[in-house]
């Protein structure tokens, strides 16, 4: 119960996306690499309208996160009223939702006939267009990065100012005090953290998106796009080594679920952080 708040909530939808990426998509992603595609041309299909929902889901929940953690450092006085529970919910709702129309909208065309880009059997080959790669980019990479490095700049600036207020007043320091100072560390390093998160997404998803723009169309499934397909799956895998990395009450939820704790009568009440 001490981990359902807010924040959690967003990071629990990126981290429902990310356990779906290495789950599924990537070992059909190995067994595509094999040349062996016995599926079907329909589960072709399927396969990169899940991969287009998942890292969708994956990028929303992110940009989500890094609203949440703007409104928490520079308007924590109405943090609680602005930011409920119900609220988020909503936002993850529409998040998933959105995510599948843009799969089905971007894939609409082999959704008709799955087909249509077979050339042999035992392939699995999908043609993304000029349009919906472009889209796609814009969406998926340039529009998150853009709005996430406005919020992070106005961060930076709050973050900023409220160490110089705190240091300017760190002679008169109370108890109260020291617990605001105490809460606003850890708004500031929730906030880093999912800056260190943005940089790894970027290092994984640049090679994938500068092609696509640089080639107008994609052709999902060529030797080529499957490596830069695995870079973009491999950003799911790091993800939750950065928070266990950061955050020690992720290390003791993984030991709490794996020692089967979690079963143990009044294990919802148990302090983790």
């Amino acid at each position: 119960m001490q981990l359902h708040t807010t924040t959690n909530l967003l990071l629990l939808s990126m981290a429902v996306a990310d356990f779906l990426v290495g789950l599924l998509q990537m070992p059909l992603l190995l067994l595509q690499n094999q040349g062996c595609w016995f599926l079907g041309d329909v589960m072709c299909v399927v396969h990169y309208f899940f991969a287009a929902l998942v890292v969708s889901v994956s990028v929303g929940s992110m940009v989500l996160i890094s609203v949440d953690r703007y409104i928490a450092i520079c308007n924590p006085m109405f943090y609680t009223t602005r930011v409920t529970l119900t609220r988020v919910k909503l936002c993850i709702c529409l998040c998933w939702t959105f995510s599948g129309v843009q799969g089905s909208w971007i894939y609409r065309d082999v959704f008709k006939q799955p087909d249509m880009y077979i050339t042999c059997y035992g392939s699995c080959v999908v043609v993304v267009g000029f349009t919906e790669g472009l889209v796609g980019i814009i969406i998926l990479f340039l529009g998150p990065i853009l709005v996430i490095a406005v919020l992070y700049l106005r961060v930076f600036m709050v973050a900023v100012s409220q160490a110089r207020a705190m240091r300017s007043h760190v002679a008169v320091v109370t108890v109260e005090h020291s617990q605001t100072v105490k809460a606003m560390k850890s708004e500031i390093k929730a906030a880093r953290t999912l800056g260190i998160v943005l940089v790894v997404f970027l290092l994984c998803s640049c090679p994938y998106y500068c092609f696509s723009a640089a080639a107008g169309t994609t052709s999902l499934g060529a030797s080529y796009s499957i490596i830069m397909i695995w870079l973009i799956y491999l950003n799911s895998t790091f993800n939750p080594v950065i928070y266990v990395f950061f955050y020690p009450w992720v290390r003791k939820t993984i030991k709490h679920i794996f020692t089967l704790q979690i079963l143990q009568p009044g294990s919802r009440e148990v302090s983790l952080m």
